[in-house]
């Protein structure tokens, strides 16, 4: 049992259709899942990626041609014997193959879970799912500063990396509720639920916003802590300031106070709060060269990482100490090294074999997959029952000890899909609250209790909280965590039961595991700094923060596939997630070779506007047009309908055209394209085609009223998202909260009245 796999015996249809689909079924099978991809005859179209290395490794191939009879007797074949099947089939497509809402009619022990462009329970499910397309009819190409006027072609997937984790997440939550009540049912997401996530903490509206709410962070405002360094390499730094470390004093001593005061003085109001030097630091780091920067800063425990490209990573020490980089001998591409295990889990995850030919396992698992099998398996715990949960994770007890982004969004997540979770906090509160903005974006759904863990008088009131829970989450650094009774060892001396999951920066190996690491040094690192700022262009930050936001949906599914490994074995277990980690995995476009260079990958042109000539932003006379032309076929149509010659006189060519012109000639064409949407923040809540979708949630808040979010990540069908609770106030719930864990009130008041916790 000590060896058994979170997975085991989990059988997945994997009908592909998109890297999100690939992305997720990947992670699954090496959680111990027997993956089965389906594939056309021929093989599937995202073969010819590079990354289909990775995505498609530790899985089985079966060609069936799902458009004649058989194929689609052989799929219901493998539907009758298998656990999910996870798919990205528009509606319309999807009814002929079966795979609509009959098809947990036909096999009611099925979980489904589409990826699609939209929710599937939104007019626009139809749509094409395409990263760019949906973030253009989103409006989220507008919320990045590019290079010019107007929106920006966001190089990064800021659709399919987040969808693929939600749809992970989604996919365990059903299990676990399967498995508790013997029902299973839809999970679905979708490219444009996955963009939300990280729009959560820029697009809110409120009755009586405070200041920092409504304002945010402007894109014309972003301040990233970005330096050229003597040699022409790039850094990201983060606070506190360097002034004082060795190598900065001694620039600074070669500067003199003159210069220092008069680049200050030049560089007013551009750099961060508190960092009064910022313009003679600007000048320091092109005194030395990135090498000699990052052994300061990192010698002194500033947090530094080098803006590199994209694929270098893979060359990094730290990320294969954790496995987050491996060695894959591939039958095709030969030794590779590819990202790895972006998840720690007991037993460890493992890639079990390279991604296979097409159809290479069509007879053995057609063969295998003969007789319906799963239906049994599903209902054979002794905690299942026959009603419904209302929600997927209904009656799941969860402490969020995490600040900042990466630790909190998280355990909010949780409470999105039902869990009762408690978010403790100091009594001078998260350090971001200051912020409003992003601790409104990741704070949801919580019960908030204020208590000074630090003092000894607090621990009876700790330690009943940890034996109340099933789930403790969080992303402080561990020496701390060690000294606070909050690593593994001193919570599960507690609990023996409870699911413990630490977030870091680096992982939980290596010479860094205890290193402090920002969203800003991961998309430093991990190459979407460079790639996002386009060729030629100095490294730009997205204010979108993504590092942190898959960090902790990462996290998520880690906790689920422990939670269910635990309800099915009893063995309560400790998993952990990183920003490295799922970093590393987002480099999976590429591969690196033997000889140290990379598999090429699609590059951002200058003006920030293409990747090719038919994937591609197009500045109209009256507003601006995604196209998403990915055959020969289709580019060939997008220039003959738009009059240009070439990929350069294009824009020329469509200059003086109306959005609507461009588009009913794209759509007569077979061209996929969307407007780009603009000014987003307030216009997304007014859409009664999102409200009636779920997408938008409303909630009073204890302090701006009437409170406005995006809303479901998810749709289940018949289960519910639980979105009934605005982000909390401190110490809010925290006499609630202790009373309900078991302390006496005069307990609780005299923790109160030394200061050891606080309420409102």
């Amino acid at each position: 049992m000590e060896h058994v796999a979170a997975l085991d015996g989990i059988r997945i249809v994997d009908l592909g259709g998109s890297v999100a689909c690939l992305a997720t079924t990947m992670v699954l099978a090496e959680a111990g899942a027997d993956v089965v991809m389906v594939e056309p005859p021929g093989g599937s179209e995202l073969r010819s990626k590079p990354g289909f290395r990775t995505w498609g490794r530790s899985k089985r191939s079966v060609e069936i041609d799902l458009m004649s009879d058989d194929g689609r007797r052989q799929l219901d074949q493998l539907l009758a014997n298998a656990d999910v099947v996870v798919h990205s089939i528009r509606p319309t497509d999807a009814r002929p193959l079966g795979l609509d809402e009959s098809v947990t009619v036909r096999h009611p022990h099925l979980i489904v879970s589409s990826i699609l462009g939209w929710p599937a329970n939104h007019p626009e499910a139809d749509a094409p799912v395409d990263d760019q397309l949906t973030l253009a009819r989103l409006g989220v190409l507008d919320e990045q500063l590019a290079r010019r006027d107007g929106p920006i072609y966001v190089r990064f997937p800021l659709g399919t990396w987040p969808a693929a984790w939600l749809a992970a997440i989604g996919i365990m939550s059903r299990l676990v509720s399967r498995h508790r009540t013997g029902i299973a049912g839809p999970a679905h997401t979708s490219l444009a639920q996955g963009a939300l996530i990280p729009m959560m903490m820029h697009w809110s509206r409120a009755e009586t916003p405070s200041t920092n709410l409504a304002i945010g962070m402007p894109k014309d405002n972003m301040r990233a802590s970005l330096f050229e360094c003597r040699d022409g390499r790039w850094i990201h730094i983060m606070p506190p300031p360097p002034d004082d470390t060795p190598l900065m004093r001694e620039v600074f001593d070669e500067m003199g106070p003159e210069l220092i005061a008069e680049l200050n003085t030049g560089a007013a109001g551009l750099g961060f709060p508190g960092w009064t030097n910022w313009g003679a630091i600007t000048e320091a780091f092109t005194r030395r060269t990135a090498d000699e920067w990052l052994r300061n800063m990192w010698e002194h425990d500033i947090p530094a990482q080098e803006a590199v490209a994209l694929g270098a990573i893979l060359a990094d020490q730290q990320a294969r100490a954790n496995r987050y980089v491996i060695d894959l001998d591939d039958p095709e591409a030969g030794r590779i090294t590819v990202p790895g295990l972006p998840l720690t889990l007991d037993p460890p995850t493992e890639v079990r074999w390279a991604a296979p030919a097409a159809g290479a396992h069509t007879a053995e698992v057609l063969a295998s997959w003969s007789t319906a099998t799963t239906a049994g398996r599903s209902n054979s715990s002794s905690t299942s029952r026959s009603d419904p949960a209302r929600f997927p994770l209904e009656g799941l007890k969860v402490l969020d000890f995490g600040n900042f982004l990466a630790g909190p969004l998280g355990p909010m997540l949780l409470a999105d899909l039902g869990a009762d979770v408690i978010k403790v906090e100091a009594t001078t509160g998260d350090p971001m609250r200051w912020a409003d903005w992003p601790f409104a974006g990741c704070q949801r759904g919580k019960r908030a209790i204020a208590l000074d863990i630090k003092s000894p008088e607090s621990r009876p009131a700790l330690e009943a909280l940890l034996r109340w829970a099933d789930v403790v989450h969080h992303n402080l650094r561990l020496p701390a965590a060690r000294r606070l009774g909050l690593d593994a060892d001193s919570v599960r001396a507690v609990n023996p039961d409870v699911v413990f999951c630490h977030v870091s920066s680096y992982g939980p190996r290596g010479p860094r595991a205890d290193w402090p690491g920002y969203d800003q040094l991961f998309q430093a690192s991990c190459g979407w700094e460079t790639m996002g700022a386009g060729e030629g262009n100095p490294p730009m930050w997205h204010r979108f923060g993504f590092m942190d936001h898959l960090c902790a949906m990462s996290s998520v599914a880690a906790t689920l596939m422990a939670l269910y490994r635990r309800d099915t074995t009893g063995r309560a277990t400790d998993v952990a997630a990183s920003l490295l980690g799922t970093g590393v995995l987002t480099n999976s476009e590429t591969y690196r070779r033997p000889d140290g260079t990379l598999a090429d990958v699609p590059m951002l042109d200058a003006d920030q506007t293409m990747i090719g000539p038919g994937k591609r932003i197009m500045e109209l006379a009256d507003g601006w047009v995604a196209v998403s032309a990915t055959t020969p076929e289709q580019v060939a149509a997008l220039f003959a309908a738009m009059g240009g010659t070439d990929s350069e006189g294009l824009p020329r060519a469509v200059s003086n055209r109306s959005t609507g012109d461009v588009l009913a000639a794209l759509t007569e064409a077979g061209v996929p394209a969307a407007a780009v949407r603009r000014g987003q923040k307030g216009p997304f809540f007014d859409d009664p085609d999102h409200r009636a979708a779920g997408l938008i949630a409303t909630y009073r808040h204890g302090e701006w009223g009437q409170l406005e979010q995006p809303g479901a990540m998810w749709w289940f069908g018949d289960q519910d998202v639980k979105l009934d609770r605005a982000p909390p106030l401190l110490g809010e719930h925290t006499v609630e909260v202790l009373a309900e864990v078991g302390l006496a009130q005069v307990e609780i008041d005299r923790l109160l009245a030394i200061g050891a916790a606080a309420a409102r």
